[in-house]
């Protein structure tokens, strides 16, 4: 009889080893391996005999497509973010930040979707009873049904959610505090993750309840645990902000019943989260018009355009090398216009320190703002203001062109909406908004929208000469 294989799994990151080491090899952490029969875990069943297969009744692609229901909370930016609302019988991960307000933002939905009379169960791993009851009370929650339970067992939370009538939605806060009878590990490791994130979906697919989980997040922003997790659940959702501002973004990274590009915006105030309808007055607030290196980006997130400042200070260096220090974009990205500026345009930042931040810290992750970025550069290094009444994007190549992009007619829509009557974007966009009064300047090349800008520099020194 062939010998039972073991496996050593480590309990921080879920690197799995095939045989003991003190110090693993995936995150550096010391005595965290453990060993695991490998019979166990994802995939098997309750027992560990194996047992004869039962066939599955196979069908076509064709047929009836039924929409999956789902329970709007009447937050629109959550349900901007979820797609729509809550799909029944999914699971939901949110991670964030500790205090960035993921329990104040479930608590919030777990009261308006109480008020639409849903059942709501909110269960609270990190928090006594009176504890949440005192956020409740802070956030005019108190007088809701919601359903709320202290503990961290698995087996006695399936026991409490399987009695009476089904729950429409259950917060689990958080899964990171679980643990089951059937792990031997401590709560908050992997075996025990894995196995509590497991029981949550298999009830939320058996029952139809919404399975919301609240998950913490490592030193690097990801959800800590194994990324086994994410797969196994419907829709991943981050919470994300800077405790520096008030506002917070609550972004998709997955979801199988909706897009994952969308965005909702809140901002934080003593008495909770407040919706935040129009991001890009949020983004562009207390700006300064006759200050050099900021220019007007007006981007995408999802189906929403949003304008955003962004700034850029360039300075002369007396280090051997330049600085380059960047807030709320791609460092790599910023690299290349820096090499494209100075290989195609003649714009020589070899011997500056170059600083560029995002407005408002928001972080902008498209290619489309390459544009702006270039004229927030140019406009810092040559001392001149751009107009204020401007928006810029397009994507810049390597080889200086610009390229168009995805949305030109709803960034020019908002861009109007929001008083700007000019903009530079590439040549040849489509989707042009018909009878818009804006002023739009064509762009092909770096070179091209360099010289625009040097020219308006030159004009305004005669100006200031005279």
């Amino acid at each position: 009889m062939a010998k039972a294989k073991t496996q050593f799994i480590c309990q921080n990151c879920g690197t799995v080893h095939n045989r003991w080491a003190g110090k693993c090899e995936g995150c550096g952490e010391w005595n965290t391996i453990v060993e695991e029969d490998p019979m166990g875990g994802i995939g098997s069943g309750p027992g560990k005999t194996p047992k004869k297969g039962r066939p599955v009744t196979l069908t076509s692609l064709s047929g009836e497509i039924e929409e999956a229901p789902r329970i709007p909370t009447g937050m629109s930016e959550l349900d901007r973010a979820t797609g729509g609302g809550f799909v029944r019988g999914s699971a939901v991960l949110i991670g964030g930040d500790p205090g960035i307000g993921k329990s104040t933002l479930l608590m919030q939905a777990a009261a308006a979707l109480s008020r639409r009379g849903h059942r709501i169960v909110y269960v609270s791993g990190e928090e006594a009873v009176a504890q949440v009851r005192l956020r409740a009370q802070r956030l005019g929650a108190a007088d809701t049904d919601v359903l709320l339970a202290a503990e961290t067992n698995v087996e006695d939370i399936l026991a409490t959610i399987s009695e009476g009538k089904r729950p429409d939605l259950i917060i689990i806060d958080s899964i990171q505090t679980l643990w089951s009878d059937t792990a031997d590990s401590a709560p908050g490791t992997v075996t025990q993750v894995r196995t509590g994130v497991q029981a949550m979906i298999r009830f939320a697919k058996q029952t139809g309840a919404t399975m919301v989980l609240v998950g913490h997040v490592t030193k690097d922003g990801q959800i800590a645990g194994p990324r086994v997790v994410e797969h196994m659940v419907d829709a991943v959702l981050y919470f994300e902000g800077d405790r520096g501002h008030h506002y917070r973004i609550l972004r998709t990274v997955k979801n199988r019943f909706g897009p994952t590009d969308e965005i909702g915006v809140f901002e934080m105030s003593d008495k909770g989260l407040r919706e935040v309808s129009n991001p890009s007055e949020l983004f562009l607030g207390e700006r300064n018009e006759k200050s050099p290196g900021a220019a007007v980006f007006a981007g995408m997130e999802g189906t929403r355009p949003v304008l955003v400042e962004v700034q850029a200070l360039v300075a002369p260096t007396s280090l051997g090398t330049p600085r380059r220090a960047v807030v709320g974009w791609d460092s790599s990205r910023l690299a290349m216009i820096l090499a494209v500026l100075e290989a195609h345009c003649g714009v020589k930042l070899g011997s500056h320190d170059v600083y560029l931040n995002v407005a408002g810290g928001y972080r902008i992750s498209e290619p489309a703002a390459d544009m702006a970025i270039a004229s927030a550069l140019v406009s810092s290094l040559a001392g001149v203001a751009l107009p204020a009444d401007c928006v810029y994007f397009g994507e810049v190549s390597l080889s200086g062109a610009v390229r168009t992009v995805s949305h030109t007619g709803q960034r020019l829509k908002e861009a109007e909406k929001l008083g700007f009557s000019a903009a530079f974007l590439p040549s040849a966009s489509a989707e042009l908004p018909k009878g818009a009064k804006g002023r739009w300047t064509e762009i092909e090349s770096l070179p091209d929208l360099v010289s625009r800008i040097a020219g308006s520099a030159s004009r305004f020194r005669q100006v200031e000469d005279e």
